[in-house]
């Protein structure tokens, strides 16, 4: 199973009155994303089902997401994905879905970045997982502990640039 990490986009800041859970992507964030799906599906990246945090961020990014990348399924909202959930909560989650052949998950940070490094069995391995950013896993087996292999991991301020191998510039 291919599982893509997806980061939200950047949303609005939040103010007195305001819940967490009901801050929305701002017009850059819409914009940004756009740009992201676009790379997304000419590397051919079609989510066969998209599971997203309940709250409002994560849910407009993941209906995004199922527009651009023509997802047919409904977003289906998930607890486990909420900011404080624990990688166990999302690992039983993902293992309830193992049979879809690419599965995207939409959430937060630091959730994200704790989850990438626990599918790939490095728990210390420390990841800058930016709004937006998507990063790709492998996965090879659904037991107990998860086991997959980093395919990529893709940021979405690199959009537009060339990278040229020995080139360390910003």
């Amino acid at each position: 199973m291919q599982v893509y990490l997806l980061r939200h986009g950047i949303a609005e800041e939040g103010h007195v009155g305001m819940r967490d859970a009901d801050r929305e992507l701002t017009a850059e964030g819409k914009r940004k994303l756009r740009e992201t799906f676009r790379i997304l599906t000419n590397a051919d990246v079609a989510p066969t089902l998209i599971l997203s945090s309940p709250l409002a961020r994560a849910i407009q990014t993941a209906e995004l997401a199922r527009e651009l990348l023509k997802t047919k399924n409904e977003v289906l909202l998930t607890k486990a994905l909420s900011p404080n959930s624990t990688v166990e909560q999302v690992w039983d989650e993902l293992r309830v879905h193992r049979d879809e052949a690419e599965l995207m998950l939409v959430g937060h940070e630091p959730l994200f970045s704790r989850l990438s490094a626990y599918f790939l069995g490095a728990n210390d391995l420390k990841i800058d997982f930016k709004k937006g950013a998507v990063l790709r896993v492998d996965m090879e087996s659904f037991g107990h502990q998860p086991r997959g292999t980093l395919r990529w991991f893709f940021v979405s301020r690199l959009a537009g640039k060339t990278v040229r191998a020995g080139d360390q510039s910003d």
